[in-house]
């Protein structure tokens, strides 16, 4: 699976302006929202899922990434969103660093493969420290897809 099959390219944020968790959530959910992947009477639902999912624990997963996610019934199919914030932000990562890159990922409950790969794909491409601090100094959203672009097309050595 690559970034290609999943990432909203509308749903690309290179100035995240929240400054805590949940106010991250909102925005990467509106974003869906703005790129008319979800419904807006279902964005409170999915930005009450993905809290739920950080009860379990943080998708802030070291190094400056966090990975928030969940399954919803209103997506019939795997959508995601990229944001960068250049300050960081608190996101109880699981080093206790700041997070500045962001995938949000909502599926279909019904389509858990599709979830693992499209997590699996991720963690991949985030283990590449290039890519890592070449989507970091990212100033807008089209120099954030030319680098997913790159990392599908293993362009990006690392």
């Amino acid at each position: 699976m690559k970034f290609a099959d999943f990432i909203c390219r509308e749903a690309v944020k290179a100035n995240l302006a929240a400054d805590d968790k949940e106010d991250v959530i909102r925005e990467m959910v509106a974003t869906l929202f703005e790129a008319k992947q979800i419904k807006e009477d279902e964005s409170e639902s999915i930005v009450k899922a993905i809290l739920k999912r950080e009860e379990l624990g943080s998708t802030g997963i070291g190094r400056g990434i966090a990975v928030p996610h969940t399954k919803h019934p209103s997506v019939d199919r795997l959508i995601g969103a990229v944001a960068v914030s250049h300050t960081g932000v608190d996101f109880d990562s699981l080093d206790g660093e700041q997070v500045q890159l962001f995938f949000l990922l909502v599926s279909p409950p019904d389509r858990p493969g599709d979830h693992l790969r499209a997590l699996e794909n991720i963690s991949r491409q985030l283990r590449n420290e290039t890519f890592c601090r070449f989507l970091k100094l990212s100033k807008t959203a089209e120099d954030i897809l030319q680098n997913l672009d790159d990392a599908d097309n293993n362009q990006i050595e690392g």
